[in-house]
């Protein structure tokens, strides 16, 4: 079976680089997979990932004039995803002060809080341009 770009298939780790694995194909050619098409977590180590003789599947990028073969691992597994979201408290203790305040106070607070955040920026900028203007 002769490779074709956008198949996935099996095949063999036959060596690892620190730049990538070369992956034996069922037609009996080989590709690389560049270490960033590896995984979807980051990949300092390809021997964490890798073994040689190990079968993955992998998904054929490209084949250039030369006849060299671009394999991905990464693109023929389903991206997983992390397991569930973060769990937010909704009960911490400044909620449960801001429910029993008004609508008004509420409002209040917020504009305290914008207006010294203003201020806070503004300083910091003007600072900024006199230590530039040294």
């Amino acid at each position: 079976m002769p490779a074709k770009v956008g198949t996935v298939v099996e095949g063999t780790v036959t060596g690892i680089t620190n730049f990538g694995a070369f992956v034996q194909l069922p037609s009996g050619k080989a590709g690389l997979v560049h270490i960033s098409e590896i995984s979807h977590d980051y990949v300092n180590n390809i021997n964490d990932y890798l073994k040689k003789n190990q079968k993955v599947k992998v998904k054929i990028l490209s084949i250039d004039g030369e006849g060299k073969i671009s394999l991905s691992i990464r693109q023929a597994q389903p991206k997983k995803s992390s397991s569930k979201p973060e769990e937010i408290d909704w009960t911490s203790k400044s909620d449960v002060k801001m429910k029993s305040m008004s609508f008004e106070d509420k409002m209040s607070k917020f504009l305290k809080d914008s207006t010294e955040r203003q201020e806070q920026l503004k300083s910091r900028e003007s600072k900024r341009g006199q230590s530039r203007g040294r």
